[in-house]
């Protein structure tokens, strides 16, 4: 589950699998959400696009600062 997470955090970031491992790492530890469960809700968010909000910024941030990203369903920055 949780290398299907990283597989959806490469394609969708664009990030490398290092870094999407990362992502997961860190997003988990900013949320206080343990990694499986992060692992779930990236997994949820690639078929539905639903994603909680708190877990949306701290993702959006982690993907900021590792390189120019859009998560999809986002507004693009003006």
């Amino acid at each position: 589950m949780v290398d299907q997470a990283i597989g959806m955090v490469v394609a969708l970031g664009r990030v490398s699998p290092d870094q999407a491992w990362t992502v997961l790492r860190e997003v988990s530890q900013r949320t206080n959400i343990k990694l499986r469960n992060v692992a779930d809700l990236i997994l949820v968010w690639g078929r539905t696009g639903l994603l909680p909000a708190d877990v949306r910024t701290v993702l959006e941030d982690v993907l900021d600062r590792l390189g120019p990203t859009q998560i999809p369903g986002t507004p693009p920055d003006d």
